[in-house]
């Protein structure tokens, strides 16, 4: 996957978030992970942007491994949404489906850099 495509992807899923957010009920629960959803899925680009102006290859990584972060930390509140939202199910579990895959892909690509400065 190109850099362009991983770019546009990660700030196509943090509009969907933002989308979900917007059409789920406004209830106390859902506020609470609202914000850290907004937050983290928002990041997975931001933080995916930086890791393409890396000094070098560890800033790379390192970078990367936020994104990682973020990632992961999205998927666990939309499960946790699912939780309190199951009218939404089909909504929640394409971005869940849609996360996991940017964390796949984010997670090959540390290694992938890992492996090269081995050698």
């Amino acid at each position: 996957m190109s850099d362009n495509n991983l770019k546009n992807r990660t700030f196509k899923f943090a509009v969907a978030v933002g989308k979900l957010v917007i059409a789920l009920p406004y209830t106390g629960i859902n506020r609470v992970y609202f914000n850290q959803l907004v937050k983290s899925s928002s990041s997975v680009g931001a933080n995916y942007r930086a890791s393409q102006r890396a000094k070098s290859t560890n800033d790379f990584i390192n970078k990367l491994k936020i994104v990682e972060e973020e990632a992961d930390e999205s998927i666990y509140f939309l499960e946790l949404l699912l939780e309190f939202n199951p009218d939404y199910s089909n909504n929640i579990n394409s971005l869940i489906r849609e996360g996991t895959e940017i964390l796949k892909i984010i997670v090959a690509s540390i290694n992938t850099s890992k492996t090269k400065t081995k050698t």
